[in-house]
């Protein structure tokens, strides 16, 4: 599973011209589902998340939770997460889950999130969507079951 986070002080999401998610101070999560993942490598994903502390205190030092700048979460699916390059240019999405099963855990995801964070908006899962975000710093994270399991 990888997590691409973004701080973000808006961002939005649009499928055929209708904003179908939008948050103000936050993270955008790029969510990416491979063919091994299952809901306990989720749950230790969401954790790392949720507790991520890459907002600016008082001082200027990237200190503070997700829960303590009081932010919201914006989830967004991105099966090219998964994208394999090594061979030729066009790449290869073999290593992204199956569709059905990618889109239960997406779900499953921002359903778990909402237990935890008191807004969470989502894209939807294998439309073509437009995303607008304002990227605080720059600052944008990756997180990879691969490198924190």
């Amino acid at each position: 599973m990888k997590f691409v986070i973004q701080v973000v002080s808006k961002a939005s999401v649009e499928v055929e011209g209708k904003t179908v998610g939008s948050i103000d101070k936050g993270f955008l999560v790029l969510v990416g589902i491979g063919q091994n993942d299952t809901k306990e490598i989720a749950d230790k994903m969401l954790d790392k998340l949720i507790k991520l502390r890459i907002f600016d205190d008082e001082n200027g030092k990237t200190n503070l939770s997700l829960a303590d700048v009081e932010g919201s979460l914006l989830m967004v699916s991105q099966f090219t997460l998964y994208a394999n390059c090594k061979k030729g240019n066009r790449p290869s999405f073999t290593d992204a889950g199956a569709p059905d099963m990618s889109e239960e855990l997406y779900d499953y995801i921002c359903d778990q999130c909402a237990t935890r964070v008191p807004k969470v908006e989502r894209g939807i899962f294998g439309a073509d969507m437009k995303v607008s975000l304002v990227n605080e710093g720059p600052f944008t994270v990756i997180l990879d079951s691969d490198q924190i399991m």
